[in-house]
């Protein structure tokens, strides 16, 4: 099959690093795998580097005129993010019954903007979510989605590049906490930091490190920790590359979602053996059922340092959930496996079209 991809998001986030992860799997299973991305942007830089064909375009206006010239030369258009399926849902009537589209959200959809939601998501001709959370809002609407959940693949651990960040944040001797997050009101940041400046009080062995690019909330989040004079527990380390060597320093991963589809930085932490608390929004409720972390109400500071406190605390606690996490995101969230789910999709899709059939 000859696939397109379309990812036109500036940085370099979950639903960017699956796009890259699923064009990996399609090229190994045999198939000609391309992507239309911003010019410039992180995304389109590593595919480059990889090298896949990668059709880059400086603003949006350029995407259109793309499609309408060469998307019918491809057997599968894959948006996978909203504003890609927005043109592939014009532009439908030229391009044909070849579009699919993955919600990596679970946000709820407002009245203002259901009638247009629904109309682009029936316009898609197969629907895919990442979660149970990110399919129900389709299924509210009355649309079935596929569940293909999103996968995480294992990296080999930079030592020096652990021992200079660890340096540069002196770390050495404590506890380390941390999350890998934008900081944007539905991650809601504060709430992290009230859980550590709770914590604070029953304890001084930790510290907790923030990675992740800014956000609507950045503002808000550094005058809070400086408000509650956490200026040696809070570290803001911003955006970085290799961050997964950065998990084998962590005791604990928190995140605070208020809206979660999934949360692959969670299975990144099952992965590298780092017990999670996080809050029971979406999709982070069924990753981390049946003893893989512990969950907190969305926006409880509190019980979210209580957990973190048990988790530092309870040795046997801290093993059974790193043992079941492990096992559990190396069952379900296999990138093979999600590379075969996403091609039985669009090979049905393929034959169920009497004029092009299966291209070989």
């Amino acid at each position: 099959m000859k696939i397109l991809q379309l990812n036109f998001e500036r940085g370099w986030r979950g639903g960017e690093r699956q796009t890259l992860l699923c064009m990996r799997q399609f090229r190994d299973a045999g198939h000609d795998v391309q992507l239309l991305a911003r010019k410039g942007g992180e995304l389109a830089q590593r595919a480059c580097q990889e090298g896949f064909i990668v059709h880059q375009h400086a603003n949006l206006f350029g995407v259109p005129a793309y499609l309408a010239r060469k998307g019918r030369g491809f057997d599968i258009l894959h948006a996978q993010t909203a504003n890609m399926l927005t043109w592939l849902a014009v532009l439908k009537p030229w391009l044909g019954d070849r579009i699919v589209f993955t919600r990596r959200t679970a946000f709820p959809v407002s009245a203002r903007r259901e009638p247009r939601t629904l109309w682009k998501w029936r316009r898609a001709d197969a629907l895919v979510a990442i979660s149970r959370a990110a399919a129900a809002e389709p299924a509210r609407l009355g649309l079935e989605a596929t569940i293909i959940p999103s996968a995480v693949v294992s990296k080999p651990v930079d030592t020096a590049h652990v021992h200079a960040f660890t340096q540069e944040f002196n770390l050495a001797g404590k506890h380390v906490l941390g999350t890998v997050a934008a900081m944007t009101s539905e991650k809601d940041p504060c709430t992290l930091v009230r859980a550590v400046h709770a914590l604070r009080r029953r304890r001084d062995d930790f510290v907790f490190v923030h990675l992740g690019a800014g956000g609507d909330a950045q503002a808000a989040t550094h005058a809070l920790v400086k408000e509650l004079g956490l200026e040696n527990h809070f570290l803001f380390a911003g955006f970085r590359s290799a961050i997964d060597d950065l998990y084998r320093l962590m005791d604990v991963f928190v995140i605070s979602s208020r809206h979660e589809a999934l949360g692959t930085s969670v299975l990144d932490a099952f992965q590298y053996s780092v017990p999670v608390v996080a809050t029971d929004a979406g999709g982070l409720a069924e990753i981390l059922a049946d003893g893989r972390g512990l969950l907190c109400p969305v926006g409880d500071h509190t019980a979210m340092a209580d957990a973190i406190d048990l988790v530092l605390s309870d040795r046997g606690l801290r093993a059974a959930m790193i043992e079941k996490a492990r096992a559990y995101v190396q069952q379900e969230h296999d990138a093979g496996t999600m590379g075969l789910r996403y091609l039985a999709v669009y090979e049905q899709l393929v034959e169920s079209d009497p004029v092009r059939g299966l291209t070989p």
